[in-house]
């Protein structure tokens, strides 16, 4: 069964076998690496036309999007955010979010007309907030204790709240698929399979990675496995995609493997990443409003709140302009460390060896071992960027010796305060050759450390915050099939495909300068254009300044 969303675009709704890959009959093989879309449902035209313009422009063999394809706090989907995996959906709505939501013109979902209108009461309570994300109940009087009646008004309200959040969530799980629509337009109508991991931001839309895994699958050419379905697929966004050689023999030539690196730290839920584990640990928010559930069980899994009012101070505890990531961002888990291992030596059966193939690691959130591509230098370095959270204090710029030319770094390395091995197991291993990521919407570097190459993609959104337009673009990567090791990588830009400017400058000069902390100042502040225009402001107003002055003085 096939459901159409445009003349070029179709939905299939069946499950179908995953395709296998293999090198072009002149033994090569073309990827296209997509970081960071991070959009809504309506994905700006400008992605969109970068995804067309660099298919047409390399007739790729793959597509891998390495996370964050949804801006996870879009107002979109204000009703079932999530600042971390295990909350209570649409709770701890950050304070931006809420004004531009206003701006947008966008309202939380209400309940019907006749529960707003008549909400129901005993001779004592009455319950307040009907329609909101937090009703509670209120006394009527002041006779103390609580009664049956108060009971069962209380767990009315909560039955009312769970089919409510089985319909909101339905609402966002095909939110979550016009956005997928949209982004994968270009990649369907060329018929390019793809694959895609999740990054910090793709979960807080309320539909965890088990889900959307489902969803990716109902397009053509989607190259994820099922979670479990064989020693090659882990859990959502962790699995290696086969690369088997041209004559048709069947040998595995490479392999790209796509990780799930976790999305923030300090997390009761670290292990909800699992198919098994993500609606569990999300309030069972995947089974609501699907298979005839209606429970909509969107209790906190932490422990159940003992009333609506106890929830509804939880809620009003609001982080407000918290972007998540106070408490650092996360990891792959141990089992993907562990899989990064066992894979090769699976792979390595299969080619009947034992040997580890050459293979290529896609993933959003970077480990620390990239920091190892920089070199330190003093504050007032030009263009230093200083670095984040446990490397905060120290500034860095580019290591030119260990960078591929082209390189550029444009903000710090946002990793996690743990290094778990990663890069390591990587070597251990054998036949990785390098670790590409997302995550840092600024960084398109490539350098060489740990006898592995460690580089970055941009973003190639326009909704989200990043460098000017001409710099946003797409990863080619082009391997040969008698030495993948020895593979070529470069940029394509906006500036290279389409042109300098973007359809509206003005956002994007906003977000390529947008700061948010003090880190943020001294990083621009170390911007010779900027310094150099602040400097011509103040030396514009300091003339104006004397001008006045020297006219007082006249009088």
């Amino acid at each position: 069964m096939f459901v159409s969303f445009s003349p070029h675009i179709q939905i299939c709704r069946i499950t179908v076998s995953i395709m296998t890959l293999r090198f072009n009959s002149d033994g090569t093989f073309r990827v296209l690496q997509m970081a960071d879309i991070q959009d809504g449902p309506n994905v700006r035209e400008d992605t969109i036309r970068l995804i067309e313009a660099a298919i047409k422009k390399t007739h790729p063999d793959l597509i891998v999007f390495t996370g964050d394809q949804i801006r996870g706090y879009d107002p979109a989907y204000i009703d079932t955010f999530l600042r971390r995996r295990g909350e209570q959906p649409g709770t701890h709505i950050r304070a931006v979010t809420e004004i531009e939501a206003k701006i947008r013109g966008i309202k939380r979902h209400p309940f019907t007309k006749a529960l707003r209108a008549q909400p129901p009461t005993d001779d004592n309570w009455m319950i307040d907030g009907i329609g909101t994300d937090s009703p509670k109940l209120v006394k009527r009087n002041k006779r103390d204790g609580r009664n049956g009646s108060a009971n069962k008004l209380e767990s009315w309200a909560q039955s009312i709240n769970r089919a409510t959040a089985a319909t909101i969530l339905d609402s966002t799980r095909q939110k979550a698929r016009d956005t997928f629509a949209a982004f994968l337009g270009p990649a369907l109508e060329a018929r390019i399979p793809f694959a895609a991991t999740y990054g910090n931001h793709d979960f807080q839309c309320g539909i965890l990675a088990d889900e959307q895994d489902d969803i990716y699958r109902e397009f053509s050419g989607c190259m994820n496995p099922v979670a479990g379905s064989s020693p090659l697929a882990l859990e959502p966004g962790t699995f290696a995609i086969p690369i088997e050689a041209s004559d048709g023999s069947g040998r595995i030539a490479m392999s790209v493997m796509m990780v799930n690196a976790g999305d923030y730290a300090d997390n009761a839920f670290d292990g909800d990443r699992s198919n098994s584990g993500d609606r569990e640990h999300a309030g069972d928010t995947g089974n609501a409003g699907k298979s005839g559930d209606t429970s909509g069980n969107t209790g906190n899994t932490a422990g159940e709140r003992e009333s609506l009012t106890s929830y509804a101070k939880y809620a009003s505890n609001s982080r407000g302009w918290d972007l998540a990531d106070s408490d650092g961002y996360g990891t792959p888990s141990p089992e993907a460390i562990e899989w990064l291992k066992q894979v090769q030596r699976e792979l390595g059966e299969r080619n009947g060896d034992g040997l580890a193939v050459p293979a290529i690691a896609f993933q959003h959130i970077p480990p620390q071992e990239f920091y190892d591509c920089l070199r330190e230098v003093p504050a007032y370095t030009p263009n230093a960027v200083e670095g984040a959270r446990t490397f905060a204090g120290h500034c860095y710029v580019l290591n030119r010796d260990v960078c591929r030319p082209g390189s550029r770094l444009g903000e710090a390395i946002g990793c996690a305060d743990e290094n778990v091995g990663e890069v390591q197991a990587l070597r251990d291993a054998g036949g990785y050759f390098a670790l590409f990521c997302g995550h840092d919407h600024k960084n398109a570097f490539v350098g060489h450390v740990h006898d592995i190459d460690l580089g970055y993609a941009p973003t190639c959104g326009f909704e989200c915050y990043g460098p000017k337009s001409r710099l946003r673009g797409i990863r080619l990567f082009e391997f040969r099939e008698d030495n993948p090791v020895s593979y070529v990588t470069r940029m394509l830009t906006w500036g290279d495909l389409i042109g300098r400017y973007s359809s509206n400058e003005l956002r994007v000069f906003f977000e390529d300068h947008c700061v948010t902390d003090l880190i943020g100042i001294r990083n621009e502040l170390r911007r010779p254009q900027v310094t150099a225009t602040l400097l011509g402001i103040g030396s514009v107003m300091c003339a104006a300044a004397g001008h006045a002055i020297a006219k007082l003085f006249k009088r």
